[in-house]
């Protein structure tokens, strides 16, 4: 079943039933076409709106959606109230947006380009969150930042086993469109980009598919590409004492334009596929610590079971290797350090330099320090897991996510206040 399905409401079923019912000039706007069609009866509310305005920014706790496209990018002009006013404009947007509408008129003046680029027209709003963040790089002297800029956001360091493309890493601000829709998430970033052109460009883009983890307990726990269950203990948003424990910045924070918000870290790890196709299924289940097929540890027989760390087999072994990565993933070996999980599978294609295929995990991660989280976990990932034969880090970002916004507010307000 679609999102459109799911909601009963969808833009281009309101088209289609404006011209059975006798034609509408093409000039119309979507909302013109709205109250044509329903001028006798009220329309149902969409339910596949998340709202755009509240404490914290959606995107973050919000049930993972399907769909994905991360951008991130540089601001190339040196004038802060070039920047200021593109913020604005790109708030205004995102309640549009969020909410199923377009930014402007798809269809205006003859002589004009469209204010909307139109491929959302027809679709639903698909849960469409976007969710804004600003990266180390923007503190610098370009905008007088230099002081607002929070003690514990600083480029990812160096980590073991690294192979970045510094093309794919890092940027002055990024925004992260989830959606049940690709083409609705696209078109988000398309028509920020549209706006912001003069005063930024994107730096890169990821697309995803397929969320790899749960942030709710009314979501089942999805597969990665290799075929396991990914994200069983992730925090739950149900879990109020870990979101402030682990994810929402408080008043630890040396920046109080940060109080509520968050850090995201973004990963892009490239998964091997063909030398983990190759690999024996006993030698996976050993790799990940769990069983492919329940998802339960090799501990337990259940997914949820509590992994015993400890447990020894008959030849007095231990039943998780040392390096399993759920061993050195989990809290009790990271001095009870958690993350929020939020990654997508992604596929690009095929590399043309060894023809094998360009697949893998867009790893996202919010928290409230990425040093004492992110960092310190994948640390010991990186330099004794056994996954680490079947992946690579091939780019890295970090960025500041404000909290959310009342109306009438617009992105990064406190900031540059």
């Amino acid at each position: 079943m679609t999102s459109a399905e799911r909601s009963g409401f969808s833009r281009r079923g309101l088209l289609i039933g404006a011209a059975g019912a006798g034609g509408v000039a093409v000039g119309a706007t979507a909302s013109g076409l709205f109250n044509a069609v329903n001028a006798d009866e009220p329309a149902p509310p969409p339910t596949d709106v998340v709202p755009f305005f509240g404490a914290q920014q959606a995107g973050v706790a919000t049930p993972v959606q399907d769909r994905l496209v991360f951008a991130s990018f540089d601001v190339v002009s040196d004038r802060r109230e070039d920047l200021v006013a593109m913020l604005k404009e790109w708030t205004s947007a995102a309640a549009k947006l969020t909410a199923g509408d377009p930014v402007g008129e798809v269809a205006g003046h003859p002589m004009a380009p469209p204010e909307d680029t139109g491929e959302a027209l027809g679709l639903p709003a698909a849960n469409l969150t976007l969710t804004v963040g600003f990266g180390p790089s923007l503190f610098d002297q370009r905008f007088g930042l230099e002081a607002k800029k929070p003690a514990v956001l600083h480029e990812i360091p160096a980590l073991p086993a690294d192979e970045l493309d510094l093309g794919r890493s890092h940027g002055d601000l990024c925004v992260q469109a989830c959606a049940d829709d690709a083409q609705v998430a696209f078109h988000a970033i398309r028509n920020l980009l549209r706006i912001g052109r003069g005063t930024v460009v994107m730096r890169w883009c990821q697309l995803g598919f397929g969320r790899s983890s749960t942030t709710t307990r009314s979501q089942s726990t999805p597969r990665n590409l290799m075929g396991f269950k990914d994200g069983t203990n992730n925090i739950l948003s149900e879990s109020p004492a870990d979101m402030d424990a682990f994810v929402w910045v408080g008043d630890e924070t040396d920046q109080q334009w940060m109080r509520g918000g968050t850090y995201v870290v973004s990963r892009r790890i490239r998964i091997l596929v063909e030398s983990w196709d190759r690999d024996r299924l006993e030698d996976q289940e050993a790799v990940i610590g769990r069983q492919k097929v329940g998802g339960g540890p090799l501990t337990g027989v259940r997914e949820r079971d509590v992994v015993d760390l400890a447990a020894k087999n008959k030849q007095g072994e231990l039943v998780v290797d040392t390096n399993a990565h759920i061993r050195l993933a989990a809290p009790a070996s990271n001095d009870g350090q958690k993350i929020l999980r939020r990654g997508f599978n992604f596929t690009d294609g095929m590399d043309p330099r060894t023809g094998q295929l360009d697949a893998g995990l867009f790893f996202i991660c919010f928290q409230k320090d990425p040093a004492k989280q992110f960092v310190a976990i994948q640390r010991r990932l990186g330099a004794t897991d056994l996954l680490n034969e079947y992946i690579k880090h091939v780019a890295s970002a970090v960025f500041a996510c404000p909290p959310g916004l009342r109306e009438g507010q617009w992105w990064g307000q406190d900031l540059f206040s």
